[in-house]
């Protein structure tokens, strides 16, 4: 069986670089772990991963919690980028990722405590945030590193990285409000997400500058989900009064409120304009395509996961709130101006 000593051997390194290399440490020149990680790869050694996490007290592993529910994670497009970015960097630094996901709140605080003084992984990355979130409650009294993807006001100790979500929302409605609508409704996401609620007020925002009427019946809460969408058109197309512009709180979203116009023989966007948010892929394709705030979802994945090995091998982080910038997309389903009123 090869060993540490035969790779050292061979490379002309001592079998305490060879362990560095294994271990990923940051002193080690990048030529040098080149080198020795392809001798190894000739040579068919493979570390053995019990006995260095006995060792050094680290597993290599970091472990990120979906949000609940989990089935509805993998019917957005976003998560999937989201991940791809955590992973993408993860894997460059030697780590590996486990996935967890529970259906209520107690069975979520359950598994990440037998994660945490387990020992099991490194760090957690949380894909989302809520307010008063008792996850983030034990994570940040057992100091244990952890990273955030969005905010929390409670904690301000916790890494986070996230958006201007605020001002993501007050430039999609301002967007509609320059295309001449006044009558602009938000289809939004739960309300105890920071997320939704951030937006929600980057819209309020927007209409109270612009002197326009905030109305509550114009406002329709729901899930990430299409079905969201889709229940919301019947709604907000069947009042007396109803809105001339749209914004929406995720392009799967949208795709919903798409659907349900064309079902019930509206048009977008001579009959209503739409802006979304996350801007995936498909948002192009959508017919008509959708205009949405891009967030950068990849690069919000691959900061989190960056800042947080950073943080697991002691290096100085010197922002507790990384910001990744936004940027408005505009397609057809936005770009129909309306008459102002006289």
């Amino acid at each position: 069986m090869v060993t540490i000593k035969d790779i050292a051997k061979v490379a002309g390194v001592s079998p305490s670089t060879v362990s560095r290399v294994v271990s990923n440490h940051p002193r080690i020149s990048k030529e040098t772990s080149q080198k020795v990680k392809r001798i190894m790869e000739e040579m068919g050694y493979h570390p053995n991963v019990m006995a260095k996490s006995l060792v050094s007290k680290t597993t290599q592993t970091l472990a990120i919690v979906l949000p609940r529910p989990a089935e509805e994670l993998f019917q957005d497009f976003f998560f999937g980028e989201l991940l791809r970015g955590i992973l993408t960097q993860s894997a460059r630094a030697g780590y590996d990722m486990l996935l967890t996901a529970a259906t209520s709140p107690h069975d979520e605080s359950e598994t990440v405590s037998r994660l945490v003084f387990g020992r099991r992984v490194d760090g957690i990355i949380l894909l989302s945030s809520r307010v008063n979130d008792p996850l983030i409650d034990m994570l940040d009294k057992h100091k244990f590193p952890t990273v955030l993807i969005g905010r929390t006001d409670e904690h301000p100790n916790i890494l986070s990285v996230d958006n201007n979500n605020e001002q993501a929302a007050y430039d999609a409605t301002a967007h509609l409000i320059v295309q001449g609508h006044e009558r602009i409704g938000f289809v939004s996401g739960p309300p105890a997400l920071t997320v939704a609620r951030d937006r929600m007020q980057g819209y309020q925002r927007a209409l109270r500058e612009a002197g326009l009427p905030i109305r509550s019946e114009w406002v329709v809460e729901g899930e990430f989900l299409q079905q969201s969408g889709y229940r919301a058109m019947s709604f907000l197309m069947g009042l007396p009064e109803r809105p001339s512009g749209l914004v929406v709180i995720d392009d799967v979203v949208g795709f919903g409120v798409l659907r349900g116009l064309t079902e019930l023989g509206y048009k977008v966007p001579d009959d209503l304009s739409l802006v979304s948010f996350n801007n995936i892929a498909l948002s192009e394709l959508a017919q008509p395509p959708i205009s949405s705030i891009d967030i950068g979802t990849y690069q919000l994945g691959y900061t989190a996961s960056q800042i947080l090995i950073r943080l697991i091998q002691e290096e100085n982080v010197h922002q507790t709130r990384m910001i990744i910038p936004h940027r408005l997309i505009v397609r057809e389903s936005s770009i129909h101006t309306v008459a102002k009123r006289s």
